[in-house]
């Protein structure tokens, strides 16, 4: 692991706060406007939320802002800094697209890829699970 602090944050429990609400509430506690300086993804699925940081920001210290904020204790939700991984899902793709083509793809530097181990295809789902050597090759 590098030093240097994730850029992206997981909310946890988010059922007892819509996405606006969440939005505007990050807004507050950063003091730093959604879509200019972060993006907020919604994984349902998962009852979560990442916000990623565009602007750089000690989340470190913001992940101990937002666990001492009093509307989040009220949600109860959880926070914390989005752990490193080595593989990602990757969805919505082509029915034409090849693991070779995946693999040149997130090996790019100019993609913030990095060195691909393996890729593998679900064409029945239009998805890919692709691992990287390194987890820095994962952004």
């Amino acid at each position: 692991d590098s030093p240097e602090a994730s850029p992206s944050v997981v909310f946890e429990k988010i059922e007892r706060c819509n996405p606006n609400l969440l939005q505007i509430l990050l807004e507050s506690i950063s003091g730093l406007d959604v879509d200019t300086d972060f993006t907020v993804e919604l994984i349902p699925e998962r009852n979560v939320a990442v916000a990623t940081f565009i602007r750089s920001i000690d989340t470190k210290e913001f992940v101990k802002k937002c666990s001492q904020h009093k509307r989040v204790r009220e949600f109860k939700m959880t926070v914390r800094l989005l752990e490193s991984t080595q593989t990602i899902k990757a969805e919505n793709l082509p029915d034409s697209i090849s693991t070779d083509y995946l693999t040149v793809y997130f090996e790019n530097a100019r993609n913030g890829g990095g060195a691909v181990s393996d890729v593998q295809l679900f064409p029945e789902e239009n998805s890919a699970i692709i691992t990287f050597c390194d987890h820095k090759g994962n952004t």
